[in-house]
């Protein structure tokens, strides 16, 4: 099957849109589509093969004519086709939008929300979780829009914990803990996300060769003794 076409997401809208009730025309003024019912403000649906910054844009822009605005697009194929899709859903919830998906094999069309105000619900865990880390991250290791591997609280931590065994030798975890000021070295330790660490003995490490060679070799383990 080729590329749908915008036109072909017409028909089944409209039919969706008279069975219930609305009188339904195409290309009224700057609209794709209009719906009128007697008592109801105009519903407006712009149509577009997929998600993207031009029909948001043009889908806000009718908002200036009516609160009731949706934009329908194709239904989306996949499980990652439907991890884009409600991503998009929930952008236009933010937006105040309603969205329809339009099957057009079967002309089935499926409304995934309605047009109304968004408030935002704030997540007090998620804020806490940032101030945290903004808190303990120390100095401004990284930059803005950086790809690849960042600094993070966990690996500054975690270099801490190099650090001193590098100059202690092997160590109790609650040692490197009080130490270093890493509460949790112990348990990072033990799980080694980056292969510094070696168990020696029941709550005892010491640096892996891994650990050595990046100490010794300009690894990564310096960058933070320098910030």
């Amino acid at each position: 099957m080729g590329k749908i076409a915008e036109t072909e997401l017409y028909a089944p809208v409209k039919t969706w849109l008279e069975a219930r009730g609305f009188e339904v025309k195409a290309e009224v003024g700057a609209a794709d589509v209009v719906a009128m019912k007697d008592g109801e403000e105009p519903v407006i649906i712009e149509l577009k093969t997929s998600f993207s910054l031009v029909l948001l844009q043009q889908a806000v822009a009718r908002q200036a004519v009516t609160d009731a605005v949706y934009v329908a697009v194709p239904r989306w194929k996949g499980r990652t086709g439907w991890k884009a899709f409600s991503g998009n859903i929930g952008l236009c919830k933010r937006l105040g939008l309603g969205v329809l998906s339009v099957r057009v094999k079967d002309s089935a069309v499926e409304v995934h929300c309605d047009p109304a105000p968004f408030q935002p619900r704030k997540s007090k865990v998620r804020k806490a979780r940032l101030l945290k880390d903004f808190s303990r991250l120390e100095g401004d290791p990284n930059t803005g829009g950086m790809r690849g591997e960042k600094v993070t609280v966990y690996r500054q931590d975690a270099e801490k914990c190099a650090v001193f065994l590098n100059e202690n030798g092997a160590s109790r975890g609650r040692d490197v803990a009080q130490g270093t000021g890493v509460e949790k070295a112990t348990t990072m330790m033990r799980d080694n996300h980056y292969g510094w660490f070696e168990k020696v003995d029941k709550g005892v490490y010491m640096l892996s060769e891994t650990g050595v060679s990046a100490l010794s070799h300009g690894g990564n383990l310096p960058r933070f003794l320098r910030s």
